[in-house]
């Protein structure tokens, strides 16, 4: 729902922002300034408390209370006579949440958007709390309730201000220092598979209860436990949640791609909302299931998702945008629900007969009185039906597409985008689509030409208007994408890229208490805090990221220090992880791609090299680098000797400091890598 449609001719100071999120309020009553120096000096010059809400375009309970509160005039005046008040997009300022959302947190509240934070003039926060209600329900304040007591508070009560001000600071400051040395080895992670596997739901997959989230990190790391320990029944517990995942109405069945999260347990009834970064972390794991599964479901899904990637989610010079919007019409999922009436008009009764059979279609309804297509019912289904249901499938998307659809942020952004492109080459290339790399590379290209200056990127583009400086977020997935992309095209040009991101990110970043890496540069507009936090979100935490790509980047480049640096890191986050462990699990992953690293060394030039080359881009990408060498590999490295002896094209695997015997044949080396690992 955009709420640019209030009829109205107010035009706040949001009406020279360019984030889709905050272009919905330029017409609210409620004065809003976006975050700054402007807004901060005008809290102190008032002396008014500052009012701080963070949301995002895609976010239902944002649009509601949006269309109880922003939207009321006699609301907006109450806000604009005792608050300075800030309206932030946190898919923009992701650092500007973290801190808050912290700070909530320290409180004792569970955190969600839309935030809703209360602040001296200075900035730092005194209360909070997420969605309020116009009028009083819930458990919860009417919000103008609430806003007269916490600006009475304010006045008539400066030492419970301060009380609360001065104890959230110490707590968000103390979170940013650096605990003890601790050491997580690899029994330590099998032991946290252990307990995680305990917890997965047997017959739907996921973490037990409602709502569901994907949660990729955790189904990474079951994934990577199956594969380190031999256990089939982590990657089964993988397989298994991928599979009630494609099959639920978690995932958009005529047009593609996964929604956010399902809020029961079967998932049926998802959050309609898409991300960009939940199609990309699925996309990956898809394809590692199918590469050990042969699973034709997860292949079919993956295509059907970057289809949809293409045609609603990419910009027209190629880059990926943010998210598609929960809502239509004002009411969240009415895009994408059917009635029977409605199925049985676009197809006819026999078709719409077996359309409705397969995808749980009643005159009932699933979901509040409308059909949410799902399969999670077992129906023996031909190749021909398939054949047939894809067909129908067409018929109803073509319909589909003539109602109102869900807004679409459209700004890009630079992390997310990375991990786009990095699930589009490592997907591309083990499903054999090299399209996906192409897309991936041509998005590549926007970023590197448009959201960088110099050896730095930007977080933010829309409309022409780059948002600087970028985060370690940022930094972080794109070298990772250039990675991805240097092993899939063997082009020295993105080593390099991701050579100079790395330097900007210890350059500008770097965190010395922790050889690890704060989210904002070291010369970004000043916040209360800097925010370093270790631990995940809906997307692996940066340092994680950077953790793998240091690893990489010792093995591409031949330097041996970024090895160190990563060592560094994961000594330096240890303690923090090992407190929660299950916070921190993208770590986790990195830490096992650490341990067990399977480097893939190809040498020569002919037709045998590029056989080589290709089969072991189609092992599992999760712990393999692919190399491609010549004789001028550098003299450290531990198959220089082996390269320099050998006279034909071969490949060498080599974990740790040991390379096994040259392998000629394209068809050995899965067994080979499994030799080497022993």
């Amino acid at each position: 729902m955009s709420t640019d449609s209030v009829a109205t001719s107010h035009e706040n100071r949001l009406a020279r922002e360019t984030s889709p999120y905050l272009l919905q309020h330029k017409h609210n009553p409620v004065d809003w300034w976006p975050w700054g120096t402007e807004a901060l000096a005008e809290a102190k010059r008032a002396n008014k408390p500052i009012l701080l809400s963070v949301g995002y375009a895609a976010c239902h309970w944002c649009h509601v209370m949006a269309h109880e509160s922003f939207e009321d005039a006699d609301t907006a005046k109450v806000m604009n006579d005792l608050f300075v008040n800030i309206k932030v997009d946190r898919e923009e300022r992701p650092d500007i949440d973290q801190i808050y959302m912290s700070a909530l947190h320290h409180l004792g509240e569970h955190g969600g958007w839309p935030l809703t934070m209360f602040l001296t003039p200075g900035g730092e926060p005194f209360w909070g709390g997420t969605y309020f209600p116009k009028t009083a329900r819930y458990g919860k304040p009417a919000f103008v309730d609430l806003l007269r007591e916490v600006e009475r508070v304010f006045r008539q009560e400066p030492q419970s201000v301060e009380q609360n001000r001065s104890a959230l600071m110490a707590r968000l400051a103390e979170s940013a220092r650096a605990t003890g040395r601790v050491t997580i080895a690899a029994a330590d992670l099998d032991r946290a598979a252990d307990q995680l596997a305990r917890v997965i739901d047997p017959v739907n997959g996921g973490m037990r209860g409602a709502p569901k989230f994907p949660q990729a990190m955790m189904l990474e790391f079951l994934w990577r436990a199956g594969e380190r320990t031999g256990t089939a029944r982590y990657c089964a517990a993988v397989e298994l949640t991928l599979a009630r995942i494609c099959e639920g109405g978690i995932y958009d069945h005529l047009g593609g791609g996964f929604s956010r999260y399902s809020v029961d347990e079967r998932w049926l009834v998802p959050h309609f909302e898409k991300m960009l970064y939940d199609n990309a972390l699925l996309l990956e794991l898809l394809a590692l299931a199918y590469l050990r599964s042969g699973n034709e479901l997860f292949r079919r899904r993956a295509r059907e998702t970057v289809i949809w990637l293409r045609r609603e989610m990419t910009t027209q010079e190629g880059a990926f945008c943010a998210s598609l919007d929960a809502d239509s019409e004002g009411e969240e999922g009415k895009f994408y629900v059917w009635s029977l009436d409605e199925v049985t008009a676009v197809l006819g009764q026999a078709d719409a007969t077996f359309f409705a059979a397969n995808y749980d279609v009643t005159a009932e309804g699933n979901f509040e009185g409308h059909n949410i297509l799902n399969r999670l019912k077992h129906v023996p289904r031909s190749e021909q039906d398939e054949q047939r249901l894809a067909a129908l499938r067409e018929k109803l998307l073509s319909v589909r597409e003539k109602r109102v659809p869900p807004g679409r942020d459209d700004k890009v952004l630079a992390d997310w985008n990375g991990l786009m492109i990095a699930a589009l080459v490592n997907a591309g290339l083990a499903f054999n689509e090299p399209v996906w790399v192409e897309m991936g590379a041509r998005a590549f290209l926007f970023i590197d030409a448009k959201m960088s200056h110099g050896d730095r990127l930007g977080h933010s583009w829309r409309a022409g208007k780059l948002m600087l400086p970028g985060l370690a977020s940022d930094h972080a997935a794109m070298i990772r994408a250039a990675l991805a992309l240097c092993e899939a095209t063997a082009e020295h040009g993105y080593l390099e890229r991701a050579l100079d991101w790395q330097a900007t990110l210890d350059r500008h970043y770097a965190n010395p208490d922790n050889g690890g890496y704060f989210l904002t540069a070291d010369d970004a507009e000043g916040l209360v805090v800097r925010p370093s936090s270790t631990t995940d979100e809906a997307t692996p935490n940066p340092n994680a990221v950077a953790a793998q790509n240091l690893i990489r980047l010792a093995i591409y480049s031949g330097q041996h220090a970024w090895r160190d640096k990563a060592d560094r890191l994961f000594a330096g986050i240890a303690a923090s992880a090992a407190e929660n462990l299950f916070a921190h699990l993208a770590l986790l992953n990195a830490l096992d791609l650490r341990l067990r690293a399977a480097e893939i060394v190809v040498t020569g030039e002919d037709k045998r090299a590029g056989e080589l080359l290709a089969t072991a881009r189609k092992l599992p990408f999760l712990d393999r680098v692919v190399l491609r060498a010549s004789h001028a590999l550098g003299a450290e490295h531990p198959a220089h000797d082996k390269i320099k002896a050998t006279a034909h094209s071969a490949a060498f695997i080599c974990i740790g400091e040991t390379c096994s015997l040259p392998v000629s044949e394209p068809d050995a080396l899965a067994a080979a890598v499994r030799a080497a690992r022993g």
